[in-house]
């Protein structure tokens, strides 16, 4: 079962974890005193934006601590590539890290443009031209393995400024053989991660920790509050899409996430079967560019803003990473 790698990974992996951290696990356990109790079972995939990190991966040695930590749990995960990444060191070692990744039988490659273009800025075929680079290299590993190029996720989440933008980029990606990736739940990881990039470079290892436990407990509570709003709209848990990032912040701490996240009940599926879930059949009411979760798009415009209103607010990470930043 995921739970007991994801558990053994943490006591063998991370040796602080035992002795200082336990109380995150702790502290998630008494939530579910009856460990015989029935839950029922939600389910989540997985997945990964701007893989891979050559910057991280450099620091590291040459090696993935992210996919190190995948390797232990074999938790599915859909990995959306920018190779306009691969350029940033020595390539070679970064090929490899690449390939390393998608030969991954746990792991499904797709498309996330070569140089991470945000759509409504750069118009149609300026985009066209990034999705085409950014699957030079991913596609032929892809075949390598055994594996199909489908999924294409936008940067940014940013499908196009209007109706017709949005139309005619996804006959291109139709006519193409790309699916267009949604997600429903994301809690602004890579805000996180800066702030906790932060205070790793000041050397303020407490706060940093204090960012990661923060992430964790907040993207659990999201978890909660996008359970309960699909409920209310569906009556029933819906398949889950989570999206996060390939940076240090989950390197650290995604694999406190899972392990959260199980005990919340969740399993973890792959791409293919949660979009299986009628859910991801239904029309896109939204025609703006901004990267809002599909929940959200699902609904009428009056319905949206008042749900909006309601989500979590992180802990209010947003005004510690505008004061980082500033002072960086």
């Amino acid at each position: 079962m995921h739970s007991v790698r994801i558990f053994f990974f943490l006591l063998i992996s991370l040796p602080s974890f035992a002795q200082n951290d336990r109380r995150v696990v702790d502290s998630l356990v008494l939530e579910h005193p009856n460990s015989t109790e029935k839950v029922e079972k939600k389910r989540v995939a997985i997945t990964i934006d701007d893989v891979p990190n050559t910057r991280s991966f450099e620091e590291n040695g040459y090696q993935s601590k992210l996919l190190n930590l995948l390797d232990s749990a074999k938790v599915p995960v859909t990995i959306f590539i920018n190779e306009g990444k691969l350029d940033y060191g020595k390539k070679r070692k970064n090929v490899k890290l690449l390939e390393d990744w998608i030969e991954r039988p746990f792991v499904t490659p797709a498309n996330h443009t070569f140089g991470h273009s945000r759509y409504s800025t750069v118009g149609f075929d300026e985009f066209v031209e990034d999705i085409e680079k950014g699957e030079e290299l991913t596609a032929s590993l892809a075949a390598k393995h055994n594996k199909n190029l489908r999924y294409f996720r936008f940067p940014y989440n940013d499908l196009g400024k209007d109706s017709a933008q949005q139309v005619q980029m996804q006959k291109f990606l139709s006519d193409n053989h790309y699916i267009s990736t949604p997600f429903t739940i994301e809690t602004s990881d890579w805000m996180f991660s800066a702030v906790y990039d932060r205070y790793l470079e000041k050397g303020d290892k407490e706060k940093a920790k204090e960012i990661g436990r923060m992430y964790v407990a907040e993207t659990i509570r999201t978890f909660a509050f996008f359970d309960s709003l699909m409920r209310h709209q569906y009556g029933r848990s819906v398949n889950q899409i989570y999206l996060c990032h390939d940076n240090k912040l989950n390197e650290d701490y995604l694999s406190e996430l899972l392990l959260g996240l199980e005990m919340e009940g969740y399993a973890f599926i792959d791409l293919d079967e949660a979009m299986r879930d009628e859910v991801y059949h239904q029309e896109d009411n939204y025609w703006k560019k901004w990267g809002i979760s599909w929940c959200y798009r699902w609904m009428k415009p009056s319905e949206r803003r008042s749900t909006m209103m309601k989500e979590p607010n992180l802990g209010g990470i947003e005004d510690r990473y505008h004061k980082e930043m500033e002072e960086k």
